[in-house]
């Protein structure tokens, strides 16, 4: 009898024991167990840890409340000023309701991308490609907006969306190129003239400094100088006054003023004549020799100065009238050869002749000039 007793017992626990082990489940603590007994869901939602179902009566479907990352192919399409792009994005969602999400629809992660991808070609549609390329988290927070409304009925709710990359055409991305480069340009330009009009205004004060002292110019001219010397070249930058080039401009005579006969002694006092001639008023050697003198003494003492004097003595040798420097000038005598005082007894002897010849022959003044 206590045979039976216990091998009845046994038999119980061991049947316990096999009923345990097919009814027990273990659910994880990111996971949701839900029961469907006899194909009617239960409206309890098993919690994380060992729970107990009735075998072959109850299945448990577990369902994962992690966020899920699910990539949205690359969707082509047009954009609203009519440019052809190429858009891919990311989706990061999470299931809430998991009885939801396991009755209401049959695969909620498909649902999800293909409802993505929807709105993604949507959102392209009715954005323009600036907004694509600098604007896009206003477009990320509609096409989440766009995605989670309908996906709330499924018990998913929607993290956030982020696109990812916006591919353009080649000839897109050359016209994007060539129009940041002009742009860069335009700004290149403004800037530099900007700098130009504030080195012109330091420039100009500058130059007013250095009017008020000419030493100063003669010293920045040194400097030059020996900033040039030191870069190791042969070649020596002399800076020349222009107001020298400008006399000589005024002072130099017409071409074509002397005549094939004309003697060199003479040939000076024939051009000037010409040219008086010409303007209407006889030229004054002396204004011309105020002139040189004045524009000699502009020079302050030094090695420009020098030269510039060199170079109006020079001239004044070689028969160029008034073309005298400053000592020339001063120590010219009556009588000597080559100097102011016979070159204008000279001028004033063939005016003379000129006006006689013009009287008795009837022609013209600067003709009778001319051949005297």
């Amino acid at each position: 009898m206590i045979e039976v007793l216990v091998t009845a017992a046994v038999v119980v626990v061991f049947a316990a024991v096999l009923y345990v082990l097919a009814a027990a489940r273990v659910v994880k603590q990111y996971e949701r167990g839900v029961v469907f007994r006899l194909g009617r869901l239960l409206p309890e939602v098993r919690r994380p840890g060992l729970t107990l179902v009735v075998p072959i009566v109850d299945r448990l479907h577990k369902v994962s409340l992690q966020i899920v990352t699910l990539p949205i192919p690359a969707q082509e399409g047009i954009t609203r000023d009519n440019v052809t792009v190429r858009v891919d994005a990311v989706v990061y969602f999470k299931v809430v309701n998991p009885s939801d999400a396991l009755v209401r629809v049959e695969d909620y992660r498909f649902a999800v991308s293909q409802m993505a991808q929807t709105s993604l070609r949507s959102i392209i549609g009715k954005s323009e490609l600036d907004d694509l390329l600098s604007n896009r988290e206003k477009l990320n927070q509609g096409l989440e907006l766009m995605i989670d409304n309908p996906a709330v009925e499924w018990g998913v709710t929607i993290d956030r969306v982020e696109i990812k990359d916006v591919s353009l055409p080649e000839t897109m991305k050359r016209s994007m190129a060539r129009q940041a480069e002009a742009d860069r340009e335009r700004r290149a330009r403004v800037i530099n003239a900007d700098a130009e009009l504030q080195a012109s205004k330091k420039l100009a004060g500058a130059a007013q400094v250095m009017s008020e002292q000419p030493a100063a110019l003669q010293l920045r001219l040194l400097q030059t100088v020996v900033a040039v010397a030191a870069e190791k070249n042969s070649t020596l930058v002399l800076p020349f006054p222009v107001e020298l080039l400008r006399f000589l401009e005024r002072a130099a005579p017409l071409p074509g003023a002397q005549e094939a006969g004309a003697s060199p002694a003479s040939s000076g006092q024939g051009a000037t004549a010409a040219t008086a001639a010409s303007d209407g008023e006889a030229a004054d050697p002396e204004v011309l020799a105020a002139q040189a003198r004045e524009l000699a003494g502009e020079f302050p003492p030094g090695t420009s100065g020098d030269v510039v004097r060199q170079l109006l003595e020079g001239l004044g040798e070689k028969g160029v009238p008034g073309l005298v420097g400053e000592r020339a000038v001063s120590e010219a005598e009556p009588g000597t050869p080559g100097t102011l005082a016979e070159a204008e007894g000279e001028g004033e002897g063939e005016e003379r002749m000129d006006a006689e010849g013009a009287d008795g022959a009837g022609e013209a003044p600067g003709e009778g000039g001319a051949r005297g």
